[in-house]
C-alpha cells in the first residue's frame, strides 16, 4: 500500500478572517482560511485549497491585476509570494509588523502596503528571475496612528490611505509638481474605506460611525505636472566632518526606506500660497439615522458602477449609488458583523465575509439571490464518517449542527439542524442514504439523504447524554453508548423502538463499533475493558477483554479479524475477537510529539504523559492503522511490524496553542510565561464579559488560542484518501498520483519508445503491460485510448490476472474526469464480465478498487440522471401542451363547423318563411 498522501482539500471551514478578493473574470472567489487560501469557483461549484500555508493566520491577501500573482501576509508581517497558476511559493519577505492592508496598483509596476501609521511603495516583482521579488521605492509618512485602507487611480498616478487617526492623505505615486500629499479631515471616527472615482481625483471616504464624506478636486488626473529633476543643493560649509555625517545618514534612510516623503497638515493660507492640487467637501451622508448606533465595519465601491457597498456590524448591508447617495437595496445577511466586503469586475455579484459565524456568501444585486453560500462548523468538529461509496462526509460538531460533505467539489450541501446540544459522533448506514448522529441532548436520529429530513429520533427511558454511537452492517441496529449512566441502548431502525439496555460497564463509555461480517457489538469503557455482545444470544456479553488503561477508541478490522483499542497511557493494542487473546501491542505516546501550552506550567515532556490518541481507522486493505489525538500528528502503524511507517504534520499554524514544544524565552520570566497575565482587549467591539464557571470555548479570558488536535479521523473506503476532523477544519489527505513515480516489474526493455513501438504494430495488450510496468499515468492514458473500440473484449480477454486489477483501479480514476465515458465504460465491463470469476475469489483484497470505480461511475449517473430527468419531464410537459392545443382545435373546429350548420339552417328557415309569405300573398 502507498503512503505519499499529500494535504489535498480543507472542509468545513470557509472564512475565518482578512480580506476577500475576486479573480479577474470575476467567477473565482480567493478567501483566507486561517493560514491558508481556499478557492472557491463559482460557476463551477467547487473549492480548492491551495497546498501552502504560512506560520500564522491569514490577515490580508493582494491579487496582481492579472490574477496570477498573490502576495499572502499573516498576523506577524511575514509575507508569501504565490503564484496562482502553478500555486507555488515564489519568495517570502518579512514586513516585521502587522500589515493592515495591501494592494497592487492597476498597471501592476507598484504595489502599497500600510503597516503602523506609514505606506510602503514596492515595485511588484517582475517576470525575471531576481533575487529579492520586493525592492522598496518610497516610503510615506503622514498619519499619526495606524493605517488602515488603500484604494489607487485608475492610471496607478496616486493612491490614497485612511488611517485610525480619522485623516485621510492623498499621496503622489511619482515625483508630481502640484501633488506630494494631502490630508482631509471630516471624520469623527475611524476611516473604513476611501476611494477615487474612475478616471478622477475625486475622493469618497467612509468612517466606521457611519459618514460619508464626497470630495472634489479642482485638478484632473491629466492635469498633474511631473517635477523637474533638479540636483541637490550643496550643503552649507561647516566643516568636513559634519557634511560627511549628513551624507552618510541621509544615504542610510534612503537605503532602508527608499525615498521618504513626510506629510504634515498644511494651513489653507500656506495651501493657498501653493498652486496644489485642492480638494473641497461636496457633500457628507449618514447611514445611520438618529439614535442608531450600528457600527460600519466594511466596504467595497465598484468604479465603473458607481456602487458603493457596506457591511455593518448587526449583519446589515448597504448598496448604494454614488454619489447621489441613492439607496438601492437592504438586506441583513446574518446576525454578526461582517468583516469583509468585495465585489466582482462586473459589478454584478458582491462577496461577504462573517468571521465569527465563518459564513462566506455571494448575492446578485440585480436578481436579488444568492449565488454562492457557505458556512462551515463555527464551533470544533467531533467527528465524521465516510460514505460507502466515498462521495459524501458527514461531520457532527459542538455547535450541535451535521453537516454533508461532497468529496469532489468540496462543499457543503446540506445542513441538518434539529439536534440542540453538542453533536458526538456520526455514522452512515451501509446503504450510504442514511445518517445517524448522537448528541449530548439525550437524543439519537436518522436523516434521510433522499428527503432531508430527520424521519427517526431515538431516546432512552431516562435522559442520557450520548457519547458513541455505532450501526451494524445490515442499517437495521442502532446503538449509543452513555457517558453518565455507563449503559449502551439498543434501538430498531424501521420501528424506532427500544430493544435492550446494556448494563455491565462501569464507566462511561467511549466508543462503539459493531463487526462488519458478525452481529457482535465491541464496547469501549473508562473502566479498562472492552466487551463484546452477542447480538442474536439475547444480547449477552460474550467476551470481555482487560486493558492496560481506560480504554478511548475502538475498531474492526474491514474482515472483522481483528480487533484495534487505543488507551490513555498512549498504547495501541491488537485482539484476535474470536480467541479474545492479544496479537500485540504499540506504544505510541512518543510518537504524539505533544507541544507545551502558553499557559502551561509544566513541561510538554511532563504533559505528554497525559496525550494519548483518541480516534483509530484501519486501512482499506487492513494492514495498517491510522491514529490521531491530543497533537499536531497523524500517524500511520504497520501491525505486523507494529512500527511507524509515516507521520503527518496537520499544522504548522502557530497561533494555535500547543504548538511548539518549548516556549518562547523572550516571553518566559522567574515567575512564569508572560501569557499567564491576562490583559487588553482583542480586535472585537469591545472587551468580552467574564463570565464564572465556563468550561469551553474562551474560557472566560479576554484572548483566547485553541490547542491543535485531532477529534476524529478516517480512511476512505476506496483507499486513495483519508480525512481529520481538527481544530482548524476537516482536513483531506490523498494519493496523488502524478507526483510520485512508482513503477512495477522494470526492465531496460521497458521505456516509453518501446511502449509506442508496440502501439504502431497494434500489439494493444503487450503496450498495455509494458505501460503499466513503467506506470506513468500519461502514457498508461495514451495507450488505453489507442486501442480500437471493438478491439476492447479481445484486449480484456488476453491480459494477465496481476494486470485487471491495476487497469480496474486505472479506470476507476480515469472515469472521475475523463470525457470519454462509453469508452471506459466498456472497459470496465469487458473487465468485469470476462474476469469477474477469478475477481469475486479476491474481492476482499480488491474492494477499494471496487469501491473507487462505484463511486465514478455512480457520481456520473447522478449527474446524467439530473439532466436525463430534466429533458423527459420537458418533453412530457411539451407533449402535454401539444395535445392539449390539438384538442382546443378540435373544439374549435367543431363549434365552427356547428355554427356554419347554425346558419345554414337559419338560412332555410328564412327562405321556407318567405316563399310561405309569398304563397299567402
Amino acid at each position: 500500500m502507498k503512503f505519499a498522501y499529500r494535504f489535498s482539500n480543507l472542509l468545513g471551514a470557509v472564512y475565518r478572517q482578512g480580506n476577500l478578493n475576486f479573480s479577474r473574470d470575476g467567477n473565482v472567489v480567493i478567501s483566507p482560511v486561517g493560514n491558508r487560501i481556499s478557492v472557491f469557483d463559482l460557476k463551477n461549484n467547487t473549492s480548492e485549497t491551495l497546498p501552502f500555508s504560512t506560520t500564522k493566520n491569514i490577515t490580508c491577501v493582494g491579487l496582481s491585476p492579472d490574477g496570477s500573482l498573490a502576495i499572502v501576509v499573516d498576523e506577524d508581517g511575514a509575507a508569501v509570494l504565490v503564484s496562482l497558476i502553478t500555486r507555488a511559493i515564489l519568495h517570502h519577505f518579512h514586513f516585521h509588523k502587522p500589515v493592515s492592508s495591501i494592494r497592487f496598483s492597476p498597471d501592476g509596476r507598484k504595489f502599497i502596503v500600510t503597516k503602523e501609521n506609514v505606506a510602503l511603495m514596492y515595485h511588484a516583482p517582475g517576470k525575471k528571475r531576481e533575487f529579492n521579488a520586493f525592492v522598496l521605492d518610497k516610503s510615506y509618512y503622514g498619519p499619526y496612528d495606524e493605517t488602515t485602507c488603500i484604494d489607487w487611480t485608475d492610471d496607478s498616478k496616486c493612491f490614497v490611505v485612511g488611517s485610525k487617526d480619522m485623516s485621510t492623505w492623498v499621496f503622489g505615486a511619482e515625483r508630481w509638481a502640484n501633488l506630494i500629499y494631502y490630508s482631509l479631515g471630516g471624520h469623527k471616527d475611524i476611516i473604513v474605506g476611501c476611494f477615487f472615482e474612475k478616471d478622477s481625483l475625486d475622493l469618497y471616504t467612509v468612517s466606521q460611525d457611519g459618514t460619508l464624506c464626497v470630495w472634489e478636486s479642482d485638478t484632473e488626473l491629466d492635469g498633474l505636472i511631473l517635477k523637474k529633476s533638479q540636483d541637490k543643493p550643496k550643503l552649507p560649509r561647516q566643516g568636513e566632518e559634519e557634511e560627511e555625517e549628513e551624507s552618510e545618514e541621509r544615504d542610510k534612510v534612503e537605503g532602508e526606506e527608499g525615498e521618504v516623503i513626510r506629510g504634515k497638515v498644511e494651513t489653507a493660507k500656506e495651501r493657498e500660497k501653493k498652486k496644489n492640487v485642492r480638494y473641497k467637501m461636496m457633500s457628507k451622508h449618514f447611514f445611520n439615522k438618529e439614535g442608531d448606533f450600528n457600527n460600519l465595519t466594511a466596504a467595497a465601491y465598484h468604479k465603473p458602477n458607481h456602487i458603493l457597498v457596506t457591511g455593518f456590524a448587526s449583519g446589515i448591508f448597504h448598496l448604494h449609488e454614488l454619489p447621489e447617495f441613492n439607496l438601492i437595496h437592504s438586506l441583513s445577511i446574518s446576525d454578526q458583523r461582517i468583516a469583509s466586503v468585495a465585489i466582482n469586475s462586473s459589478g454584478d455579484w458582491i462577496g461577504f465575509g462573517c468571521s465569527r459565524m465563518g459564513q462566506l456568501l455571494v448575492w446578485e444585486w440585480q436578481s436579488e439571490s444568492y449565488v454562492f453560500k457557505q458556512q462551515g462548523h463555527f464551533n470544533n468538529m467531533a467527528s465524521l464518517a465516510y460514505s460507502p461509496d466515498g462521495q459524501y462526509i458527514v461531520t457532527g460538531g459542538d455547535d450541535s449542527k451535521v453537516k454533508v460533505w461532497n468529496t469532489n467539489t468540496g462543499l457543503c450541501f446540506v445542513t441538518f439542524t434539529e439536534h440542540t446540544s453538542s453533536v458526538t459522533n456520526v455514522t452512515f448506514t451501509s446503504s450510504g442514504f442514511v445518517i445517524v448522529s448522537a448528541s449530548l441532548d439525550g437524543t439519537v436520529r436518522a436523516f434521510d439523504l433522499h428527503r432531508y429530513r430527520n424521519f427517526r429520533t431515538f431516546t432512552s427511558p431516562r435522559p442520557a447524554q450520548f457519547s458513541s454511537l455505532a450501526v451494524d452492517a445490515s442499517g437495521e441496529l442502532v446503538s449509543a453508548g452513555a457517558q453518565d449512566s455507563f449503559e449502551i441502548f439498543l434501538w430498531s431502525m424501521q420501528t424506532g423502538r427500544l430493544l435492550e439496555v446494556l448494563a455491565g460497564h462501569e464507566g462511561p463509555v467511549s466508543c462503539l463499533c459493531f463487526s462488519p461480517v458478525q452481529s457482535v457489538l465491541a464496547s469501549c469503557s473508562w473502566d479498562r475493558t472492552v466487551r463484546l455482545w452477542d447480538m442474536l444470544d439475547s444480547w449477552q456479553t460474550k467476551e470481555t477483554l482487560p486493558l492496560t488503561s481506560d480504554g478511548l477508541a475502538v475498531t474492526y478490522r474491514p474482515d472483522g479479524q481483528e480487533l484495534a483499542v487505543a488507551t490513555l497511557n498512549g498504547e495501541i493494542s491488537f485482539w484476535n475477537p474470536h480467541t479474545a487473546t492479544q496479537n500485540g501491542s504499540i506504544a505510541g505516546r512518543h510518537d504524539l510529539q505533544t507541544g507545551r501550552k502558553e499557559t502551561d506550567k509544566i513541561t510538554a515532556k511532563q504533559s505528554a504523559k497525559g496525550k494519548s490518541f483518541t480516534s483509530l481507522c484501519y486501512s482499506a486493505d487492513g494492514e495498517s492503522v491510522l491514529a490521531g489525538g491530543q497533537a499536531k500528528f497523524v500517524c500511520i502503524y504497520n501491525i505486523k511490524e507494529q512500527m511507524l511507517i509515516k507521520k503527518f504534520e496537520i499544522s504548522c499554524n502557530l497561533s494555535f496553542d500547543a504548538m511548539e514544544e518549548f516556549l518562547d524565552r523572550r516571553k518566559m520570566t522567574e515567575f512564569g510565561s508572560l501569557a499567564l497575565v491576562d490583559e487588553g482587549a482583542g480586535d472585537g467591539d469591545g472587551v468580552s464579559i467574564s463570565l464564572p464557571g465556563v468550561r469551553r470555548g474562551d474560557m472566560s479570558s479576554r484572548h483566547f488560542k485553541p490547542e491543535i488536535r485531532v477529534s476524529s479521523l478516517r480512511f476512505s473506503p476506496t483507499g486513495r484518501s483519508w480525512a481529520a476532523t481538527t481544530t482548524e477544519g476537516l482536513l483531506v489527505y490523498s494519493l496523488d498520483g502524478s507526483l510520485v513515480f512508482d513503477p512495477y516489474d522494470l526492465d531496460l526493455d521497458v521505456t516509453p519508445a518501446s511502449i509506442r513501438k508496440q502501439l504502431r504494430l497494434q500489439e494493444w495488450a503487450s503496450a498495455i503491460v509494458l505501460a503499466f510496468r513503467l506506470n506513468e499515468k500519461a502514457l498508461k492514458q495514451e495507450v488505453l485510448e489507442k486501442v480500437p473500440h471493438e478491439q476492447i473484449s479481445v484486449v480484456c480477454g488476453s491480459l494477465p490476472d496481476i494486470y485487471v486489477e491495476k487497469l480496474l483501479g486505472f479506470i476507476a480514476t480515469c472515469l472521475e474526469k475523463s470525457g470519454h465515458l462509453q469508452f471506459y465504460m466498456t472497459w470496465a465491463q469487458n473487465l468485469l464480465m470476462l474476469h469477474g470469476q477469478k475477481l469475486k475469489n479476491r474481492s476482499g483484497a480488491i474492494l477499494p478498487t471496487l469501491q473507487a470505480l462505484q463511486k465514478s461511475i455512480q457520481r456520473h449517473f447522478d449527474d446524467l440522471s439530473k439532466l436525463c430527468d430534466f429533458n423527459m419531464y420537458n418533453i412530457r410537459y411539451a407533449v402535454a401542451l401539444s395535445k392539449q392545443r390539438g384538442l382546443k382545435r378540435a373544439a374549435e373546429e367543431e363549434t365552427e363547423d356547428q355554427e356554419e350548420e347554425d346558419e345554414e339552417l337559419s338560412e332555410e328557415m328564412s327562405e321556407a318563411s318567405l316563399e310561405d309569405a309569398e304563397m299567402m300573398l
